[in-house]
């Protein structure tokens, strides 16, 4: 029940596309990650997700369109949705609510998986 400076935590790693947990809310976790360059194509098939961006700039695309998102906006990709989020100026920092069972790379298994992600102390 402490405070969580995101500011603080961020600078607490530096790897890329390795989500952390941060903390819980029922069925869903809070985790932070540092996107760096282009993700991959994949969906997820029942849990959604939140970016939150925190600093940087991040690319969301979609097969038929992209969305650019800046520090302080948010986006939600519904599940079923492939996606692919891309940091294409370097390090983006982002904020992600989704289920606890989301695992990073959804229908795709690749070395980026990260099957269980590690906690923030």
């Amino acid at each position: 029940m402490d405070k969580i400076s995101l500011g603080q935590a961020f600078a607490g790693f530096s790897d890329t596309w390795s989500p952390k947990v941060a903390g819980d809310i029922n069925e869903f976790q809070v985790k932070l990650a540092k996107l760096e360059g282009a993700f991959e194509w994949h969906h997820h098939d029942r849990e959604d997700e939140l970016f939150l961006v925190w600093s940087g700039r991040l690319l969301m695309h979609y097969r038929d369109r992209t969305v650019e998102l800046h520090p302080g906006d948010f986006i939600v990709v519904p599940h079923g949705v492939e996606h692919l989020p891309e940091a294409p100026d370097g390090i983006c920092e982002v904020l992600l609510l989704e289920p606890g069972s989301t695992v990073n790379t959804g229908n795709v298994t690749s070395d980026r998986t990260v099957a269980k992600p590690e906690r923030l102390d």
